[in-house]
């Protein structure tokens, strides 16, 4: 399956912040939107950088307590792991375990479209595997045959 199928089949856009948000706003959005992973953004399909939970837990440890009020733009990753629409998902998995994240920023030419997360490869391979498992039992059981 290409990446581009995902994004489309998600059917979910983008959540994007400014880089003069606070990590306490972007952990509110978290919190609220039950998400953990917001690109940062000053116009529609373009990006600056990135948040994750993860981030911001590495901008507690090395700020203590004022990272809280910190701009988004001093601990946003400037370095996005992206991939294509046109890849195939073992392409963005790949990309996941070299980056050692889990979101990858999903990309039409210069134009970003969507985030693949690791959720997401997930659920995607688990549909396969009940499908191959489902294709399987009706070769065994012979009730793929009309």
């Amino acid at each position: 399956m290409f990446v581009g199928e995902i994004v489309r089949n998600k059917g979910v856009g983008v959540i994007a912040v400014t880089p003069d948000q606070t990590m306490v706003d972007v952990l509110r959005l978290f919190r609220d939107t039950n998400i953990g992973f917001v690109v940062v953004s000053l116009s529609p399909g373009r990006c600056l950088g990135t948040l994750s939970e993860r981030d911001c837990c590495n901008a507690m440890a090395e700020y203590g307590a004022e990272a809280a009020l910190m701009r988004v733009a001093d601990i946003m990753n400037p370095s996005a792991a992206t991939c294509s629409t046109g890849d195939l998902l073992p392409v963005a998995m790949a990309i996941m375990t070299e980056r050692r994240t889990r979101h990858v920023l999903v990309m039409d030419g210069d134009a970003l479209v969507g985030v693949v997360s690791i959720g997401d490869v997930v659920k995607h391979r688990l549909e396969e595997a009940h499908r191959t498992e489902k294709d399987l039992h009706d070769y065994i059981s012979g009730t793929s045959y009309h």
